[in-house]
């Protein structure tokens, strides 16, 4: 009967290398085994033929040097591996390689990080999108020096000691915010060999989820304040010309005008909501139609200039002698740009004056730049102006009858096209709205 042994059969992948135990046949790893061993003591082996061609020459017979071969070649079947591949006959581990392990690849296949993680609690396979969002961990390194979080450690533990499945909603602050549901859940492999329990922890990112749970309270937050007001308004003129006035022509007459005016106020505001949720449903159809910017920017410059005289503002307007046309929604665009230079008249009138540029054309990128030179925005606000209903100066806006929507909108519009808003502000020398195609 021939001998048999329990040998280490390693497979490495890209620097990451595993093993597991077999038992295999005792002639056949001799073979296996004496090459990858010859290959990784190659100093020794030139010292040793260096040796033998100094005997040579100096008339030592070769049998006086091959008993010295035979003490090599045992030394090194007996030497362990070289320190840079890991070995541990005790591990439970998955190969990295797809000729390896059929799971491999399923596993890198996931766009969610997953963990595999042996019983001692070393983690001994990451996927690739694991590596992407954590770095990479060296194979056989414990969970606990990589994982900092002391509740996926209890939970993965507590999985351990069940072997029931757990998962808990973690939050990680760097490099950016982001929200993972992490599960671990015990698996038994098995095969030719005995059946081994491994253990996945695997990575869900709800951040976008919660984000828009977010901006969904705040956005009904928003909206029923915003129409709590004038309803109010409304209601409580209602009940004045009801009761008290209801023979006062002169008051009449004067909660009239307000009223008239909180209605207009609600109606814009409801016809921007729905603007935004028209522009939502269509934010992933970008629109082909090609627009000559230069006589869309001089159609707005003109409708504005009743607004421009009653506020003591001058708005100028530069374009090139070349047609600067990009692929839009000829409607779209000049809501854009009725949105921009508007504001750049109503919160930049101190400045007296607004400055539209375009530029681009003939190949080059299109660009328009609106300028005013009033008081500009503080930087911690700029972030997030184009927020809907966020307000620098809540009292401002709505004195100049803002609803609050108007940069959101023109956000949602751009993105549709495919373009960009860039926002330059310097307190006290103004704003720069660019538009880029």
């Amino acid at each position: 009967m021939k001998d048999r042994y329990f040998s280490t059969i390693l497979v490495r992948e890209e620097d990451k290398v595993i093993h597991e135990d077999v038992e295999v046949d005792g002639t056949k790893a001799f073979w296996r085994d004496l090459v990858p061993r010859l290959k990784a003591e190659r100093w020794l082996l030139s010292l040793t033929l260096l040796l033998a061609i100094l005997a040579t020459f100096a008339g030592i017979h070769f049998l006086i040097v091959l008993p010295f071969w035979i003490v090599l070649v045992a030394a090194l079947l007996n030497r362990t591996a070289p320190a840079s591949v890991i070995l541990n006959p005790a591990k439970t581990v998955v190969a990295t390689g797809p000729a390896s392990d059929p799971l491999v690849p399923a596993l890198n296949a996931l766009d969610m990080p997953v963990l595999v993680v042996a019983a001692d609690e070393t983690v001994v396979f990451q996927n690739i999108a694991a590596e992407k969002a954590f770095g990479t961990i060296p194979p056989n390194t414990y969970l606990a020096a990589r994982v900092r979080s002391p509740g996926i450690l209890d939970m993965v533990r507590e999985t351990m000691a069940t072997g029931k499945a757990n998962q808990i909603e973690h939050t990680e602050r760097l490099p950016s915010d982001a929200v993972y549901v992490v599960r671990v859940a015990p698996a038994e492999i098995g095969g030719d060999g005995p059946t081994r329990r491994i253990f996945l922890i695997t990575y869900r990112d709800i951040s976008q989820a919660r984000r828009i749970d977010r901006m969904r309270s705040d956005f009904v937050a928003n909206a029923s304040h915003e129409l709590r007001t004038p309803l109010a308004s409304l209601r409580g003129f209602i009940e004045t010309l009801q009761g008290p006035a209801r023979n006062d022509l002169k008051a009449q007459e004067k909660f009239f005008v307000i009223m008239h005016e909180q209605a207009t106020r609600m109606s814009r505001l409801v016809d921007d909501l729905l603007s935004l949720s028209r522009l939502e449903l269509r934010s992933h159809i970008a629109p082909d139609d090609p627009v000559d910017l230069a006589p869309l920017l001089g159609h707005v410059r003109d409708s504005l200039l009743p607004l421009a005289k009653d506020l003591d503002v001058t708005v100028s307007l530069v374009v090139p002698d070349k047609p600067v046309v990009v692929q839009g929604d000829r409607d779209e665009l000049i809501e854009v740009f009725e949105n921009l230079i508007e504001n750049a008249c109503k919160y930049g009138q101190e400045g007296k004056r607004v400055d539209v540029a375009l530029r681009g054309g003939g190949g080059a990128e299109a660009e328009v730049i609106v300028r005013d030179y009033g008081p500009g925005i503080p930087a911690e606000h700029v972030p997030r102006i184009t927020e809907r209903f966020y307000r620098v100066n809540v009292e401002a806006s709505r004195s100049k009858k803002g609803t609050g929507l108007g940069l959101a909108i023109v956000k949602h519009i751009l993105t549709r096209h495919r373009a960009r808003l860039l926002i330059h502000s310097e307190v006290g020398k103004g704003t720069t709205f660019t538009v880029r195609f």
